[in-house]
């Protein structure tokens, strides 16, 4: 911890040096103009430098958002699949032996914390079964492929998927419950369609609109949630660059981050209603 000394210095930093730092990176002036040069510089695609290493932000962002946005899209193409699949299934099975299973499984994903699952995880296929890499996005002092990234985005991305998963399946069951119970589904069984073709030209469709919007909102909750898991498997994305960054009180990564947390929230709402028109017809865009 840094203490006053007599001669007028702040530990090893002199009150002169400090106000010059303060210059040079503009604290000495009111909050409204620091906000109003940032916003000028933000229109010129400067979004800051790192204080530690005067590196721009702009390329810190340009080397992590890739490896976040490939860790989200595994996952959620992951979480879709399993989780929409899991939840027909226990919605056609309702109050059976395997809808409680799957329903325990559900709610479990949602109740226990990801940071808590992901430990879990590394404890068990990492440390006990040896199976995957504990932590990284590559092995360190070996020659990168792909085969080595692969292997080390598989672990991380299945609890992300579960996580994901969990409220996908609960969505999708309670959804495809409304629709089976409709009066054109029973009229599809009735003119002798088949079952398979009945669920999934017909149920499975229409309870797509509900899926659609809770997909929507996972994709910004999964950009930003993902600074937890980030951090705990040390992957090298956006996510725990938002926390080194807080941790570090480096303002510009900060409030950049949270511009393309933002700019994640218009985005997938744009996909919602372009989903939502490809889904059913009947919605049209003028």
């Amino acid at each position: 911890m840094m203490q006053s000394s007599g001669g007028g210095s702040l530990g090893n930093i002199s009150k002169q040096q400090i106000e010059k730092l303060r210059e040079m990176y503009g604290f000495n002036k009111p909050a409204h103009e620091r906000y109003f040069l940032w916003m000028k510089n933000l229109s010129k695609g400067d979004f800051g430098f790192r204080f530690s290493d005067k590196k721009p932000v702009s390329k810190l962002l340009g080397e992590r958002l890739p490896m976040t946005l490939e860790l989200m899209g595994v996952s959620l193409i992951l979480a879709c699949v399993i989780g929409i699949s899991l939840g027909v299934v226990s919605a056609l099975k309702q109050n059976t032996m395997i809808d409680y299973i799957l329903t325990v499984i559900a709610f479990s994903g949602v109740s226990v914390p990801v940071f808590f699952i992901a430990i879990v995880c590394i404890f068990i296929f990492s440390l006990n079964l040896d199976w995957f890499p504990t932590s990284g996005a590559w092995t360190p002092a070996v020659t990168f492929s792909i085969k080595d990234h692969i292997h080390h985005l598989i672990l991380p991305s299945l609890v992300m998927a579960v996580v994901i998963m969990s409220d996908i399946m609960r969505y999708a069951r309670a959804s495809m419950l409304d629709v089976i119970r409709e009066d054109y589904i029973t009229t599809a069984r009735a003119k002798g369609l088949r079952s398979l073709q009945v669920i999934l030209g017909h149920a499975f469709r229409n309870a797509l609109l509900p899926l659609i919007t809770i997909i929507a909102l996972k994709l910004p909750w999964i950009l930003g949630g993902s600074s937890i898991l980030e951090t705990v498997f040390q992957w090298p994305g956006i996510g725990s660059l938002f926390i080194e960054a807080a941790v570090a009180r480096d303002y510009y990564i900060v409030m950049a981050l949270l511009m393309v947390y933002g700019g994640a929230v218009v985005f997938a709402g744009l996909i919602a209603d372009i989903a939502y028109a490809v889904a059913d017809p009947r919605i049209k865009y003028k």
